[in-house]
């Protein structure tokens, strides 16, 4: 990716993220996660170098390739993919920033053990179904409170700060929108409990998610394009 392009996708997410948090509140802030998944070591590099701090990966192997490539940079990793039993020992070792797809008690139960074998801790946020759709991961919307305090409660080595979720996969911005408000309710209650980040939206409906209170989106093709 050429310098000015890099410069120019991230301009233009950030004005169109500030358009829509301005619809919300003036006081709003969003934080920007690129996900890098499709893309080069060297396209984060030139991203960073227009400003970009913070990164996403889905695969484990894919998230330390980057992170060996890019060492010298102070990036913020995110891994944003569905976590296999077998991968968390690796994922553990790589010490990211905050993992945010902790889709169930039974993975949350598994992580925990294998952090206190480690003596480590890890940041992260619960995986919401907001949509109930059979594609993704995540627990029910009605049961999220209570699993998120079940973690809360029974895996000290887990620090959750929030909660995840991936919009309806439809056309129709209604449905879209509604299953926003769901994962954002559930943010709300959980706020007491320490709950910080509300990640929803991605490339395609990002700014429909921070006008229903996204404070972290997750875009990838809009940002390396």
């Amino acid at each position: 990716m050429q310098m000015q392009k890099a410069i120019d996708n991230l301009d233009r997410i950030i004005a169109d993220v500030e358009d829509a948090r301005l619809q919300l509140s003036g006081h709003h802030i969003v934080k920007i996660i690129g996900i890098s998944k499709y893309n080069s070591s060297d396209d984060v590099n030139s991203l960073y170098k227009a400003g970009q701090r913070a990164f996403g990966e889905n695969k484990v192997q894919d998230l330390k390739q980057k992170m060996s490539d890019l060492e010298e940079l102070p990036i913020e990793w995110h891994f944003v993919g569905r976590l296999q039993k077998n991968k968390i020992n690796n994922l553990i070792d790589l010490k990211p920033t905050l993992m945010q797809s902790l889709d169930s008690l039974d993975l949350a139960q598994e992580l925990n053990k294998k952090l206190e074998a480690k003596e480590r801790t890890m940041n992260c946020l619960l995986q919401i179904n907001s949509a109930k759709e059979d594609s993704k991961a995540g627990v029910m919307p009605e049961e999220a409170i209570e699993v998120y305090k079940q973690i809360a409660q029974t895996c000290p080595n887990i620090k959750l700060k929030g909660v995840m979720s991936i919009g309806a996969h439809v056309e129709d911005e209604d449905v879209i929108e509604a299953s926003f408000k769901t994962t954002r309710a559930i943010f709300d209650e959980l706020q007491s409990l320490g709950a910080k980040y509300c990640s929803m939206g991605m490339s395609s409906d990002f700014k429909l998610a921070i006008k229903c209170g996204s404070n972290m989106i997750r875009v990838g093709s809009t940002l390396f394009k």
